[in-house]
């Protein structure tokens, strides 16, 4: 059984205490060591909120947030659970902070007083991991939207942490962008084994994920693997969602008398089961 990589407990948090009503309302979920899990939910509803508890940017005001164990309330685990999990934002230009790339990439494990040889090869390793290594000596502003994240996820990486958590880090992309950096994001969850948490609105990037997790006003409302989440597109509507094309594709098909296969959610399926029908 993998090891748990992060506990949450019961927890609740509201912006003004004076006021009633939580951000989070109760809480509680597990996530594995390796486990790609998506986070869903129409705006306002907390998702963003529980990303931040997650490296201790936010605390719980009631219950317990566990990084491999160790208490985000506690002080003396802030530098160690920062190291374990790194969060990429909505807009990489609020990230990057060097006028080179490989400067930008090296600036926190400076800031660490990592040796310089040890810097360097993390940062060779983080822009070959995150695709963009042959960009090292441009400035960040000559690159394109999917580049400047690909950099500010590289930031991140070369702190090797075993997290990585996405804050909607895909949500100022176009398509091309979004689909380039999602496929660094499954290179590192495949091939390195770090533990991706993605706050998305993307129901074809959550289709990706091993686990998606919905959330509506403070409460996680729908848990299960995409096929699970999105076969129930009724209900997933219901929360002010989409669901991906293909499982709506799949459903007016069977209204309209296809014998169609339960549970489709991505592309590739849907065309074999309508392939499969007309021979």
């Amino acid at each position: 059984m993998s090891e748990t990589m992060l506990t949450a407990q019961d927890i609740h948090f509201r912006y003004d205490p004076e006021q009633p009503g939580f951000a989070l309302d109760g809480v509680s979920l597990e996530v594995k060591k390796g486990e790609f899990v998506a986070v869903l939910g129409a705006n306002g509803c907390g998702k963003s909120t529980l990303a931040k508890h997650f490296n201790a940017i936010l605390l719980p005001e009631t219950g317990t947030v566990l990084v491999e164990k160790m208490d985000t309330k506690n002080e003396e685990n802030l530098l160690a659970i920062r190291q374990k999990v790194g969060m990429v934002f909505q807009n990489p230009d609020n990230q990057i902070v060097a006028t080179v790339v490989e400067e930008d990439v090296a600036f926190a494990l400076e800031n660490l007083g990592v040796d310089p040889k040890e810097i360097r090869t993390r940062i060779d390793d983080a822009m070959q991991m995150a695709g963009i290594y042959k960009h090292r000596h441009k400035g960040p502003h000559k690159l394109s939207g999917g580049q400047k994240q690909r950099v500010a996820i590289a930031g991140v990486i070369a702190m090797r942490p075993d997290c990585l958590v996405l804050d909607e880090s895909t949500a100022m992309l176009d398509p091309r962008g979004r689909e380039s950096v999602m496929k660094t994001i499954r290179r590192l969850n495949h091939e390195y084994g770090i533990t991706v948490i993605a706050i998305t609105h993307y129901m074809e990037e959550a289709a990706q994920a091993d686990r998606v997790l919905v959330m509506n006003k403070g409460h996680i409302v729908m848990e299960g693997t995409p096929r699970e989440v999105f076969s129930q597109t009724e209900k997933v509507r219901s929360l002010r969602l989409d669901v991906p094309q293909a499982a709506v594709l799949r459903d007016e098909l069977c209204k309209a008398g296809l014998p169609m296969p339960e549970g489709i959610i991505d592309v590739e399926e849907c065309a074999q089961a309508i392939y499969n029908l007309l021979k």
